[in-house]
């Protein structure tokens, strides 16, 4: 009995020391340079935004933050190495939330469980998947696209580079009727040359990378994919407006390892929403197309784990054919 007991202390103690060690842990964050992971090219709108988060929670952190672009899978290479790192705070990622719901529904067999492998530290925005064409075309509406992608049958094609941009136009495809061929880019910019001489259609893109093309006058945006118009880019028509019932909501976040202490967890959630929360922050965010959020960790785990369910239905709607 006696030993029983002293075994159970023993047990306690070292538990009690463990979490001791792991509290001094936290307090002592951050005692080194942070590496913030990328999943796609350096200059790619996925870039920009790591970059802009990675540079004010340097001035808030006082570290060093280094940017990985860890490219490759659409995404799926740096999902792996991030999910993989040790969970001491010093890997984060940013990245598309909505894209790891996405792709943990298209492959066959996921490398990773995003929603037991990945912990939300903080959100960062709300933003929607854009379809554009060609500025200098004809193409000036869904209607017009539809019936242009219509009279081409399967000689018509478009351009995608993420899940989430691979699941809308799947979607618009089984809407509106279609028989385009996807032709999927490593990145964005990899795609503008076809674009331009119009050896695609359209293109089903993100934010970031859509609004640089308007603004420099190669692209035209038709219509997003959120419920309703953006805050920060009302004069986007939506596609449930254009006709077609697809709503899909597009979200970035900060993301850990699972298993990084909870200290740590909430003091990178705090960097995050300061940032997402500031002016300088909601400024840059509407300067892609997109609007802020604010959410706790609890909060937005609760929220990913739903949104991994709802992606394996829009995926099934889709009717995409699981890979890999």
């Amino acid at each position: 009995m006696k030993s029983a007991v002293h075994q159970g202390l023993r047990a306690l103690a070292f538990a009690a020391a463990l979490l001791g060690a792991g509290a001094a842990k936290a307090q002592q964050y951050p005692s080194q340079d942070i590496h913030f992971i990328c999943g796609f090219a350096a200059g790619s709108g996925a870039d920009i935004i790591v970059r802009f988060y990675a540079e004010k929670i340097r001035v808030l952190s006082g570290r060093n933050i280094i940017v990985e672009n860890r490219v490759g899978a659409i995404g799926n290479i740096a999902t792996e190495y991030v999910a993989r790192s040790k969970p001491d705070g010093y890997t984060v990622y940013i990245t598309g939330a909505s894209a790891l719901a996405a792709s943990q529904n298209i492959s066959k067999n996921p490398s990773v469980d995003v929603g037991k492998q990945l912990q939300i530290v903080g959100t960062i925005n709300k933003q929607p998947v854009m379809i554009g064409v060609r500025a200098d075309g004809p193409v000036k509406t869904m209607a017009d696209l539809t019936a242009a992608v219509k009279a081409k049958g399967e000689k018509a094609s478009y351009a995608t580079v993420n899940p989430t941009a691979k699941v809308v136009g799947a979607m618009y495809k089984e809407k509106a009727g279609l028989k385009a061929v996807e032709v999927p880019y490593r990145t964005s910019a990899d795609y503008m040359n076809d674009f331009a001489a119009g050896n695609i259609d359209y293109a089903i893109t993100d934010n970031v990378f859509g609004v640089a093309q308007a603004r420099a006058g190669r692209m035209r945006i038709l219509a997003v994919s959120t419920s309703e118009r953006m805050q920060s880019a009302p004069d986007y028509p939506t596609l449930k407006e254009s006709g077609f019932p697809i709503v899909l909501g597009a979200w970035w976040a900060a993301l850990v390892p699972a298993g990084t202490p909870r200290p740590i967890v909430e003091q990178l959630g705090k960097w995050v929403s300061a940032v997402t929360g500031s002016d300088e922050g909601k400024a840059f965010l509407a300067g892609i197309a997109s609007d802020a959020w604010v959410s706790s960790p609890d909060e937005a785990q609760a929220f990913f784990l739903k949104e991994i369910e709802a992606w394996g239905e829009y995926v099934r709607i889709a009717n995409i054919e699981k890979q890999g």
